[in-house]
């Protein structure tokens, strides 16, 4: 049976590099969807993977603005049924401006995005089927303050979606810090994205294990990209993207091991759900 796989903010970096990698491991019958909300970028991606001659399946480019719901609803039934998911799409952050600035463009992206995939995709899914959604390591509920934590632990999507509003109208109304939120946007939106993950495997967790059906998070380490450098001092320790796709990879290709059922996975291991704490900002990047 021909197989379909989608992978989200594929453009460059690690989303390239997984698509890179299924187009090298699936089969020639196999359809890769390298995606991006640049038609241009999405072209010369697709180019690139095309020529590797390393690459087996058949790869088409199409251009997906995770940030648009009604847009990833239109793809995903377009398609019909996917075997593969990877929503990798992140919302670019730049130092040199105010966070409260960006929040709109980033959580649209990163948390917007993460939801509209879980509720489009999930629900086309074929049995045996992977839904895979990248975070962090910073996913992980204790990195919250205690007082937010309730507001993604055990709830349904509709209360991720909400908790994530309520959350951008204190950034705008200046209140957000006042509330506990953390300074660095980037922690609530991973915790956000895992909740939202959580959420949908705790609604499908029975029949998904019934038939070898994997939806999980996946943090995939410190990776080296144009993303990421403006905010770490030391990449001494960073994986080129390819590198840390493999891990990535390993969960969509081996059998499913019942314990990562949506969880977050970290180098083929269980982050715990309630592990991490409260965490300065500059301790995260130094």
């Amino acid at each position: 049976m021909t197989r379909t796989a989608v992978v989200t903010g594929a453009n460059q970096g690690l989303g390239f590099a997984l698509a890179q990698g299924l187009a090298t491991h699936l089969l020639p019958e196999d359809l890769v969807l390298l995606t991006g909300r640049d038609a241009g970028r999405v072209a010369a991606a697709t180019e690139r993977v095309v020529a590797d001659p390393s690459t087996r399946s058949h790869v088409e480019g199409r251009v997906l603005d995770v940030s648009d719901a009604d847009a990833v609803a239109r793809f995903a039934t377009g398609l019909g049924a996917v075997d593969i998911v990877l929503s990798n799409a992140v919302g670019p952050l730049d130092p040199g401006r105010s966070q409260a600035e960006q929040a709109d463009v980033f959580l649209d992206v990163a948390n917007g995005g993460t939801q509209a995939v879980l509720r489009s995709f999930g629900p086309i899914l074929r049995p045996g089927g992977r839904l895979l959604v990248v975070a962090s390591s910073l996913g992980t509920l204790g990195h919250l303050p205690e007082a937010l934590r309730a507001r993604f632990d055990g709830v349904p999507l509709d209360d991720v979606e909400r908790a994530v509003e309520d959350w951008r109208t204190a950034i705008h109304a200046g209140r957000a810090q006042d509330l506990g939120w953390p300074e660095w946007i980037n922690v609530p939106s991973k915790v956000a994205q895992v909740a939202a993950v959580r959420a949908v495997a705790a609604d499908r967790r029975e029949r998904d294990l019934a038939d070898g059906t994997l939806v999980a998070a996946v943090c995939p380490g410190l990776v080296d990209t144009r993303a990421s450098r403006p905010w770490f001092a030391n990449f001494s320790q960073a994986q080129t993207p390819e590198q840390a796709a493999r891990a990535v990879l390993d969960l969509v290709l081996d059998d499913l091991d019942p314990s990562t059922y949506g969880e977050l996975i970290r180098f083929g291991h269980v982050l715990p759900w309630h592990s991490g704490s409260p965490t300065r900002h500059e301790e995260l990047i130094g």
